[in-house]
Parts: structure tokens; C-alpha cells; sequence
């Protein structure tokens, strides 16, 4: 099984403090760092979740050279985040046609789009990678048409992301909908094992890359989406930026 992972990749990392007094010079409270994690994020955790969760798979990336920071400063104690801090966006290069990436598509048994509308990937580019895909899922952060998605195999969008995109009327939209599970096609998919949420930094990499992979070995979406369903709620009850175990 070859999966080719198309999108902008960054390092989520997480600065973890204890907070233990306000600042005499503001009323924010004063940080101090106890230990820091870095793991790969967007395009890159959606790559480690296939790996996590199917081993076996080939996996191929186009990705950018330029890398988004993402640093967010959270409290160990209660893993309540202060601030997360971005860095590198402003310096992401477009997506480049040519044959090599023709032919990585054309050989994939699926392509997984995370597109995080950090400027890596156009509209053109989305509806190119569509059609000359076999099987195909698009995570996306921006605003959509019927026409960029139509191709698609599936789109995967969370509730936020769904209800910013209100006209879309294509049947290929899985919504997710965190611990109440999933909606498709008119139907609810509800969790198998809802979670008390201790972080979601992540989840989405782990639904869309437990779906299209559990959907290739059967091609059938239901049993595709409870799979997705219950990795999801795996790593949201973990802290951090994980993959299935």
C-alpha cells in the first residue's frame, strides 16, 4: 500500500511551566518552563498516524522545505495553554506541478491532502491533485467550493470548518463532531468511547489517516468511520501532539 501525503508541514512544539505568581508588571501570570516536546505536525502527524496505526504502509510526503513553528506555552499542571506562537508561515513556497509529482500521485494507492491554507496549496492545485488521484482525502482549513471538492474521494471537516462552508452540497464531506463522533451522508456515527477531552492538538490527523486507510482495506465507510471514531477519541485524552498507541 503506497499513501502519498500532500500539504505544509511544521513542528508543533509544546513548552511546558508552572505558573506560579502574576506579574507585578501586568496581570498575566509568570511562566516558568519545566520541560519542552517537539513532534512533527499538520502533514508530518498525519504521516505518523499511517505509521502508528499501519506500519506495513509506503509512505511517500510532497511537502514544503520551509517548516511552520508552532510553540505553545502551557501550564504542566492543568494543561491549560496561554499562548501558542507561530513562526515560518510568511516564508512557505508554493506547490510546484511538474512530472515527478504526476507520477507520485498516479502510483499512489491514496493520497491524503492536508491543506492548511498556509499558502502551499491552491484551489487549482486541489482540484488537479483530485482528479489525477485514485483514492483521495482532503483535510482542509480553507474556504471551499462544490467545485475544488467534487473530485475528492472524501473531504474531512470538523464542525467548525463545516459550518464556515455552509453551501457545500457534495456527498463526499465526513464531519466530525469530537466526542458526539461523526456525520455522513445524513447519518451520526456516534463515538464508541467518548472521551473527556484533554487535548485536540492533532485529532484530525488521527481521524482522517485512520479513515482512508481502514476504507482502502474494505471500501466501506462505515466500519472506516467508527475506526477513525474511536482513534480520535485515543488522542484527545492524551496531552499533546500523539499518535495512536
Amino acid at each position: 500500500m503506497e499513501v502519498l501525503i500532500i500539504g505544509e508541514t511544521c513542528v508543533d512544539k509544546f513548552v511546558y511551566c508552572e505558573a506560579k505568581r502574576l506579574s507585578p508588571e501586568a496581570p498575566v501570570p509568570v511562566l516558568n518552563t519545566l520541560y519542552s516536546v517537539n513532534n512533527p505536525g499538520m502533514a508530518g502527524n498525519t504521516a505518523a498516524n499511517v505509521l502508528a496505526l499501519f506500519p506495513g504502509a509506503k509512505i511517500s510526503k510532497y511537502v514544503p522545505e520551509e517548516d511552520i513553528t508552532k510553540t505553545r506555552y502551557v501550564e504542566e499542571k492543568s494543561n491549560h495553554m496561554f499562548l501558542r506562537v507561530d513562526e515560518g508561515e510568511e516564508y512557505i513556497k508554493p506547490f510546484k506541478w511538474g512530472p515527478t509529482v504526476d507520477i507520485m500521485i498516479g502510483q499512489a494507492d491514496i493520497v491524503i491532502v492536508s491543506d492548511y491554507n498556509k499558502g502551499f496549496l491552491n484551489n487549482l492545485d486541489l482540484k488537479e491533485i483530485a482528479l489525477k488521484s485514485k483514492l483521495s482525502i482532503l483535510d482542509s482549513k480553507r474556504k471551499l467550493t462544490d467545485d475544488v471538492i467534487k473530485d475528492f474521494t472524501f473531504v474531512k471537516l470538523n464542525e467548525s470548518e463545516r459550518n464556515n462552508n455552509p453551501n457545500l452540497t457534495t456527498r463526499n464531506i465526513i464531519t466530525t463532531l469530537g466526542k458526539k463522533g461523526a456525520h455522513y451522508n445524513g447519518e451520526l456515527f456516534e463515538s464508541p468511547n467518548p472521551q473527556d477531552t484533554i487535548d485536540v492538538s492533532g485529532a484530525g490527523d488521527t481521524f482522517t489517516a485512520a479513515f482512508i486507510i481502514k476504507f482502502y482495506q474494505s471500501f466501506e465507510e462505515s466500519p472506516a468511520i467508527k475506526f477513525a471514531n474511536q482513534k480520535s477519541s485515543e488522542v484527545v485524552a492524551r496531552r499533546g501532539v500523539v499518535t495512536p498507541l
